[in-house]
């Protein structure tokens, strides 16, 4: 784990369950990568991760690439997300990598891609976000 905006606020429950930490970012390229770890809890009856707790990775890691390349001036709400699942993932360590596309007055454009331990692509998304002012987090 590195230090970064995201340790000067409590981790919301969500990110918690799914074991959210901030892996490495950079600012200037906006982009941010997050580690997850998941258990049994989170599988589906073929024994696979449930695709909802896919999609929620690739939420938390999209959006937070906003929040950190801001210093925490702006965040998102998700308006839209298109999830590709491209294989079946197993309990275990995720990575998530995200990137901002494209940053306007009022949406944000965002990326994201999710690995396993193995470093196999698990699943792509790309989102839409309202852009919100955060005010700086001291």
């Amino acid at each position: 784990m590195v230090e970064s905006i995201f340790d000067r606020f409590p981790l919301p429950p969500a990110a918690k369950l799914l074991g959210w930490h901030v892996r490495a970012f950079d600012k200037e390229a906006q982009t941010i990568e997050v580690g997850y770890l998941l258990d049994d809890r989170f599988l589906n009856p073929a024994g696979d991760v449930q695709g909802g707790f896919i999609a929620a990775m690739l939420d938390d890691t999209a959006g937070p690439a906003l929040f950190c390349s801001t210093d925490g001036a702006f965040y998102a709400p998700t308006i839209e997300l298109h999830v590709s699942f491209i294989r079946p993932a197993k309990p275990g360590q995720f990575v998530g990598r995200g990137r901002v596309v494209s940053l306007g007055r009022t949406i944000v454009f965002l990326e994201g891609e999710l690995f396993d331990a193995q470093n196999n692509l698990i699943a792509r998304a790309t989102a839409s976000g309202r852009v919100m002012s955060g005010g700086k987090v001291t």
